[in-house]
């Protein structure tokens, strides 16, 4: 890939994300497509995002696969892993061999090899002066990011922090809890969701997701709410 070619995909990557920012949005739809253009631009094999909800434990919000999806709950219900301490630190963490540099995550690291990730570079969400959340980038090869790929990373994990909190609620830790609540609420419904296509279909569960979301976009409608009138068996996608 030329570097003239690399620049034009992160401008339009950029571009795309900026784009999906301006008036009415959906935030997990945003989310999932930053998710989607992190394992594009960088040298990633999955990507996903946890987000603290207003207790400080981290949710996944957002992922580009089931495997780098289950790897992350784990890290958030045993409360331990590169991607927790990225949040809780505030600084970027990188496993470059995670079956050498694993020992601290037992848990994490056996998750994490069991499904084909060999490395790992987490970056904080960041408002200062709190932290709300992680970006998780998987690669399936050992080593580090480059330089470039990190600072693209951090741009998208930012990118994603604005989604989530506009700069005029930021300064009312009361409406910042509710607006994090309400993402966390609506990727449960989503998760839900794509139980019921699952079982309706026999798709697995990233097509499933893929389909939820088509609708969604296709019907003008926010995910969530697809996804509630899905459990509901008000639609079918």
């Amino acid at each position: 890939m030329s570097s003239l070619t690399r620049a034009s995909l992160v401008s339009g990557a950029f571009v795309k994300l900026a784009d999906a920012l301006v008036g009415e949005y959906d935030v997990l739809d945003v989310l999932h497509t930053l998710v989607e253009q992190a394992v594009q631009l960088l040298d990633a094999t999955a990507a996903g995002l946890l987000l603290a909800d207003p207790d400080g434990h981290l949710q996944v919000l957002a992922s580009t696969s089931e495997e780098s999806q289950l790897v992350e709950i784990l890290q958030s219900q045993a409360g331990v892993g590169p991607c927790v301490d990225a949040f809780r630190t505030g600084h970027v963490i990188t496993m470059s061999d995670i079956e050498v540099e694993g020992a601290q995550y037992p848990a994490f690291t056996r998750a994490a090899l069991s499904q084909g990730f060999r490395s790992v570079h987490a970056i904080p969400m960041r408002v200062r002066p709190q932290t709300i959340g992680a970006l998780n980038l998987f690669r399936a090869q050992r080593g580090r990011l480059t330089e470039e790929d990190a600072a693209i990373g951090q741009a998208l994990a930012d990118v994603a922090t604005i989604s989530i909190l506009q700069e005029r609620t930021v300064r009312e830790k009361t409406v910042v809890n509710e607006q994090l609540q309400r993402a966390l609420n609506s990727r449960i419904l989503i998760e839900q969701a794509k139980g019921v296509i699952a079982q309706q279909t026999g798709l697995d569960m990233n097509e499933a997701f893929n389909r939820l979301r088509a609708y969604a976009r296709s019907h003008s409608e926010a995910m969530h709410i697809t996804a509630e009138n899905v459990i509901n068996n008000q639609v079918a996608v």
